[in-house]
């Protein structure tokens, strides 16, 4: 097993590190350009407010695309995100404001909410092997469901506790969301597991090759079950997150979040991780969520329609995807 997977490593040997390699510049200088474009598009671009504005957007998606990152470098894909994130969220204002719960047991509720779908998406893909496009299709649906069984109507006059890290500093004249704060640590936490610990490198492992990590010991069912729990887990963090940012626990969100499902996908394929699995960094799926941000705010600026930003980010998924079909090809 360790054999292997030092074979794995040295084969991400060169990309390893945070900013190095040609996987992450791309990604940057796609955002580098972005930026630049925008800017000249729109005199309120470069402000302070709109950066906050960008940041406030990005720490939902971020936070998303972090677990979507997960199973897609085990060579999967989940559709159910941005529902699982309304159910949780749902759930965890709910009990608050309309069954007593304490706040801070109900956003633990939440958590467990998201990650008892994780656990259902990973059990369905490991022991009965179904496909995680239908997998993740199906409780897609449920979710959707469940959210609107549960309520119809949103959840307003939060406890602060529940608000909390919507709440702001000021950087250099920019306000800052204690969420982008707490988005950022946790990229930084997956980075380190992925990086530098044995379960991390075995995610690589199994999505490069999962015959060949089960041949050399690694329990490639404990491992999926295990990234499809902490991608719910995220998905969950990432309805705390929304309920910070709009104060309210909002049935819809996840209808509008469909588009998230969309960004999700878009930030990790843009941030350079490979939907074949066994290749990607975390960070450059930041870069490609900062991306997905930068295009969302800077048409909105410039007063294009929202189908015709979806169309957009719709092309942008299809030239990265194409991109990454050409190089698995060519290799």
């Amino acid at each position: 097993m360790s054999a292997f997977v030092s074979r794995i490593t040295r084969r991400r040997s060169g990309v390893l590190d945070v900013f190095k390699g040609s996987a992450i510049m791309g990604p940057l200088a796609a955002l580098a350009l972005a930026i630049v474009v925008f800017a000249t598009q729109s005199d309120k671009f470069l402000s302070g407010s709109n950066f906050s504005l960008i940041l406030q957007q990005v720490m939902v998606v971020g936070t998303l695309a972090i677990g979507q990152t997960l199973i897609i470098l085990t060579a999967g894909i989940d559709l159910s995100c941005s529902w699982i994130m309304a159910l949780s969220t749902v759930m965890m204002t709910g009990l608050t404001m309309r069954s007593g719960m304490d706040p801070v047991v109900a956003i633990f509720v939440g958590l467990l909410v998201g990650m008892a779908f994780g656990l259902l998406n990973g059990w369905l893909v490991t022991a009965i092997r179904l496909p995680p496009f239908i997998v993740t299709l199906g409780t897609f649906s449920i979710a959707t469901a469940l959210v609107h069984i549960y309520t119809s109507e949103t959840i307003n006059r939060l406890p602060n506790v529940q608000t909390f890290l919507g709440n702001t500093f000021t950087i250099a004249g920019t306000d800052v969301t204690y969420g982008s704060v707490v988005m950022l640590i946790l990229y930084v936490v997956v980075w380190f597991v992925l990086r530098s610990t044995t379960a991390g490198r075995a995610v690589y492992a199994v999505g490069d090759n999962p015959e060949a990590a089960r041949l050399a010991g690694i329990n490639t069912n404990r491992v999926l079950m295990g990234v499809y729990a902490m991608a719910g887990l995220f998905y969950a963090i990432a309805g705390l997150l929304l309920v910070a940012r709009t104060g309210v626990g909002d049935p819809n969100s996840g209808g509008a979040g469909t588009q998230d499902n969309l960004a999700a996908i878009t930030a990790v394929v843009l941030g350079g991780t490979s939907l074949f699995g066994g290749r990607g960094l975390i960070f450059g799926t930041l870069i490609g969520a900062l991306i997905v941000g930068v295009f969302r705010n800077g048409l909105q600026l410039m007063g294009v329609e929202s189908n015709y930003q979806v169309l957009i980010t719709g092309v942008l998924v299809i030239l990265a995807v194409a991109v990454d079909a050409l190089s698995h090809r060519s290799k």
